[in-house]
């Protein structure tokens, strides 16, 4: 039997090997995203729960953008910004001036952040190619690029 390698985690969120529910989002423009469409396509996928006015959030954005610089051919990343003190409108004028690791969706109803028992904003989960959880944590000092280089790594063997 191969058991799959899972990243070390803090002890927060969704349970390691757990698969997150379907949960609903919107794009800046109020159309709906499902974000199952991420999920368990052969793929690992990385979602960012994070708001403007997060300053963990700005804090962990240089090691998300090493990920992404790393590993973005080989993986998706999403930011789900979190609807408490947020518009679209903010986020939109955010994003003129400030770049993110992946496509913004606007969690209007919070049902991305109960589905992924999100505790608060910088809050990382990251599933493999399967769709599990392979690693949860919050802060600005989250060994990202470390945890992908392990989930990706095993993925090759």
């Amino acid at each position: 039997m191969v058991l799959p390698i899972r990243a070390s985690a803090q002890d927060v969120g969704l349970a390691i090997g757990s698969t997150p529910p379907a949960a609903q989002v919107e794009d800046l423009d109020g159309n709906a995203v499902d974000l199952s469409r991420y999920i368990g396509k052969q793929k690992p996928v990385l979602f960012e729960f994070w708001a403007t006015w997060c300053p963990l959030c700005k804090a962990l954005e240089p090691r998300l953008q090493e990920a992404r610089k790393q590993f973005g051919e080989r993986m998706d990343f999403v930011v789900v910004a979190v609807a408490v003190n947020e518009t679209p409108r903010r986020i939109k004028r955010h994003l003129e001036s400030n770049e993110t690791v992946g496509p913004v969706f606007f969690d209007a109803k919070g049902a991305a952040v109960r589905a992924f028992d999100a505790p608060t904003t910088s809050y990382v989960v990251i599933l493999d190619a399967a769709g599990k959880v392979a690693y949860t944590g919050t802060g600005s000092d989250q060994p990202i690029v470390e945890t992908l280089g392990r989930i990706l790594g095993a993925s090759r063997r």
